[in-house]
């Protein structure tokens, strides 16, 4: 395995190569409930991973990336500890290879480049959307087939392995399936929430970049367990809020996803204000109750809804990253111009923010078209 070292600049196009994409995703409410068998929305959305592979001849998996340095270079037979990989952000492709091993991928060797249009550390998935697409197309490259859910689950597995993060199924799903969708992360069953002309959806990057491996976030989740353990249940799905009411955490958990069936009841009708005060709803929820929120996080949110937008929260672990708003399409431009430049001449003068307007993303798959 090499150690890290100059960035390799990437080929416009390996000859022979195919390529494969992952979809980013929003995560428009439902914050750490998915890995409590809890509900989300999650929208998949116009920035992608993209990966080309070619077969190698011996056996074995060599990756390169546009945004990470150094070359990460892996056995297919999956022998490798993925969290002993170097470079570090190769962890996850020594995950995703043993995963695929373990179900029957034969070890077939690649040669690898991937670029990416989605923000490290954003929030908007860049992980799960990495691995979907590097799944694929190792599974594409060896001819073994893998349904869309078992690749889902399979990417989960690898980001657990990879990383150490016991993440939810919610980023892999929605990268999988594209599309905005309610997603029962208890049985899988998906929803399609279509999202209507009219309405336009703000992402706002804080430039606060972070990890989940390295942040708050597992110690969140391991205070939630604990709520369940003590509850004798095994995740909170399964409890009532008034036997949570003492517990921040777990009340949290227990309220968002109740909100969450709520903001879907609203999107099934077009209820774009009562979708917007339970997003702002969920926001303090994770601010005050789950304490995942950061001050340049609470601005930006302040700042969309006093723009125009219907509402706004934090999306995805939190602990920095993005912002998520809904807004009218006709004023949605304004509104992240708007909200970027209050937070630029605040908490956000000295970080690299960035505010658009996003569109539906598609399911994963091969780009057929070059």
């Amino acid at each position: 395995m090499t150690e890290p070292g100059a960035a390799v600049p990437l080929p416009r196009s390996l000859p022979g190569a195919r390529i494969f994409r992952a979809p980013g995703r929003v995560n428009l409410i439902g914050g750490h409930v998915d890995y409590h068998d809890g509900l989300v929305v999650a929208m998949a959305i116009d920035r992608d991973v993209r990966v080309q592979i070619r077969r190698r001849d011996d056996e074995r998996v060599v990756v390169q990336s546009a945004e990470q340095l150094g070359t990460v270079d892996v056995a297919a037979d999956g022998v490798d500890d993925p969290a002993a990989v170097a470079p570090a952000w190769g962890q996850l492709v020594g995950g995703i290879v043993r995963v695929l091993a373990e179900l029957g991928r034969p070890p077939i060797g690649a040669d690898v480049s991937i670029e990416s249009a989605l923000p490290i550390g954003g929030g908007l998935s860049s992980s799960a959307a990495f691995e979907i697409a590097i799944a694929s197309a190792l599974a594409a490259v060896a001819d073994f087939t893998i349904e869309p859910f078992a690749l889902a689950k399979a990417a989960q597995a690898a980001e657990h392995l990879g990383t150490g993060v016991p993440c939810g199924i919610q980023d892999q799903m929605a990268s999988v399936i594209g599309g905005t969708i309610l997603l029962d992360c208890r049985t899988l069953h998906v929803e399609r929430l279509p999202i209507p002309d009219s309405l336009a959806v703000v992402v706002v990057n804080s430039g606060v970049e972070r990890t989940l491996a390295t942040s708050p976030w597992t110690q969140r989740r391991a205070e939630t367990f604990a709520a369940a353990a003590a509850l004798g249940v095994r995740v909170l799905r399964d409890v009532r809020l008034d036997q949570v009411a003492d517990h921040r955490r777990a009340r949290h958990v227990v309220s968002e996803i109740a909100r969450v069936e709520a903001f879907a009841a609203a999107g099934r009708i077009g209820d774009y204000a009562t979708m917007g005060r339970l997003m702002c709803e969920s926001h303090a929820s994770s601010r005050d109750d789950m304490e995942s929120s950061t001050p340049e996080l609470d601005e930006i949110v302040d700042a969309l809804v006093e723009a125009g937008a219907f509402g706004a929260r934090l999306t995805g672990g939190g602990f920095g990253g993005c912002c998520v708003a809904i807004a009218d399409a006709g004023d949605a431009d304004n509104i992240a111009r708007i909200a970027l430049d209050r937070y630029r001449n605040g908490l956000g003068a000295n970080r690299a923010a960035t505010a658009t307007v996003v569109a539906v993303g598609s399911a994963s798959g091969e780009v057929v078209n070059r």
